[in-house]
């Protein structure tokens, strides 16, 4: 059984929970745009400005979910210092069970024809041989210049949770919640970050909008000067 349409809150949810599932056997082969983190950012930041060029497959086995496609068509963005940049070409973020590996061909086909006649480019795990090789047979290239420090790839860390140190700030510096902080300061902090951003207020707001925000679990640094230092969500 499968479906072909935009993008919902409601998708994005089925799809965490695959993330969870994959994630509790083969983490390795979480695809970095298909994490549960960053399922829910990812939606909650862009929906409300390129929802629109957002659209969806998702294939189900019995009731559960077990492969999804998620492709983001050519739009238009506006970033923080003014500019403006036509993003002509199509990204695909995908997740498919590692029980039901075979379904990757069926990703790549609706890909193919989803985003025919402009360039496509997916970011599948590295530790995933079966879908680097399916993917090679549809004739997708890895990218040189996304290779190396300066390129544009996710690396996946793990460490047990049974000794952690107690963080220890410069003087001056304190820890704020994002519900302390502020919508204003939060904005600002990933603006400072990551300029130019097509980050905005009204992004924020999605991204709290999404069923696993926590502002408790938004953690800023504020600077001795009152400015955000950093910030990162858990």
């Amino acid at each position: 059984m499968a479906n072909f349409e935009l993008l919902t809150a409601a998708d994005v949810q089925l799809m965490q929970g695959l993330a969870q599932r994959v994630t509790a056997t083969r983490p390795d082969l979480v695809n970095s745009d298909a994490a549960f983190g960053e399922l829910a950012w990812n939606w909650g930041k862009g929906h409300a400005d390129e929802g629109a060029s957002w659209t969806r497959r998702l294939w189900f086995s019995g009731g559960d979910l077990v492969a999804w496609s998620w492709a983001r068509l050519p739009h238009r963005v506006r970033r923080s210092d003014g500019s403006v940049k036509d993003v002509t070409g199509a990204y695909l973020a995908y997740q498919v069970h590692p029980d039901h590996a075979g379904l990757v061909d069926d990703v790549i086909d609706w890909y193919d024809g989803t985003a025919a006649g402009i360039e496509r480019t997916v970011v599948p795990s590295a530790a995933d041989e079966f879908a680097l090789k399916r993917w090679a047979a549809h004739g997708y290239e890895t990218d040189p210049a996304s290779l190396g420090d300066t390129g544009s790839w996710t690396q996946l860390n793990e460490r047990n949770l049974i000794d952690v140190e107690q963080p220890v700030l410069p003087d001056g510096f304190r820890f704020r919640t994002a519900d302390e902080a502020g919508p204003k300061a939060a904005v600002q902090a990933h603006l400072d970050a990551w300029a130019p951003s097509t980050y905005t207020a009204e992004s924020y707001r999605g991204v709290r909008q999404t069923a696993t925000y926590r502002g408790d679990l938004h953690i800023l640094v504020e600077a001795p000067d009152g400015t955000m230092a950093s910030s990162t969500i858990m």
